[in-house]
């Protein structure tokens, strides 16, 4: 093969280069969080009292808690992917949720309550609660991987992890909407319970796909 047609294959393979890493996470989630959303409507559906809940504070802190966990774990997935990265710094974006969430629990503990602390924490719903944020984080979590597949993360693990942060975020925000339970220490425990068992699992599963 002479120069001339080095040089044109070469710019012909520039032509194919794969989409990186974040392009194939926002396709991924633009699938799936849609499609996780709708298997919630026809299944449980919105909570009943959706529009009136949306004035209480404690309502609408659930969405912010819940997002402050995806947002910073999608920005950090992204970055991990590369082989030369590494967690360091970035930590301290994965504090926003937790700290919103103590500072929403003390707000809670300044108000008059009737009813008592034991029943907040239990709700009406916690079973429900813990199993349908796993299961809405499923397909969440596996196109995750699948994108994250295009990296080359030097810690697949923690990867994973953060992929597993990540999709059970997106899914206590798309749950929320159905959830009744609106006291801060209900969200500690129960979305606290389902967010450590996709974490786990999504550590878990990383480090055997998401390995290069």
């Amino acid at each position: 093969m002479d120069t001339d047609r080095l040089m044109l294959a070469l710019a012909a393979d520039n032509d194919h280069r794969p989409q990186p890493v974040r392009m194939q996470l926002a396709m991924a989630l633009l699938v799936t969080l849609p499609a996780a959303t709708a298997m919630m409507l026809v299944t449980i559906g919105m909570r009943p009292d959706f529009m009136a809940a949306m004035r209480n504070p404690f309502f609408d802190l659930k969405f912010v808690i819940a997002l402050a966990l995806a947002i910073p774990a999608i920005v950090i997935s992204v970055h991990l992917s590369r082989p030369e990265a590494s967690l360091g710094r970035w930590v301290w974006m994965l504090l926003l949720s937790p700290f919103i969430l103590i500072a929403a629990i003390i707000a809670e503990m300044m108000v008059p309550q009737r009813t008592p602390m034991m029943m907040r924490i239990m709700g009406k719903n916690a079973g429900v609660c813990t199993m349908l944020i796993s299961l809405l984080s499923l397909p969440i979590l596996g196109a995750a991987l699948l994108a994250l597949r295009h990296g080359a993360p030097s810690r697949p693990a923690c990867a994973g992890a953060l992929a597993g942060l990540m999709s059970s975020g997106l899914a206590a925000a798309i749950y929320a909407a159905h959830c009744v339970d609106d006291s801060p220490l209900f969200v500690a425990v129960w979305y606290t319970i389902a967010t450590a068992a996709v974490t786990a699992l999504g550590a878990v599963v990383g480090a055997r796909v998401l390995r290069y």
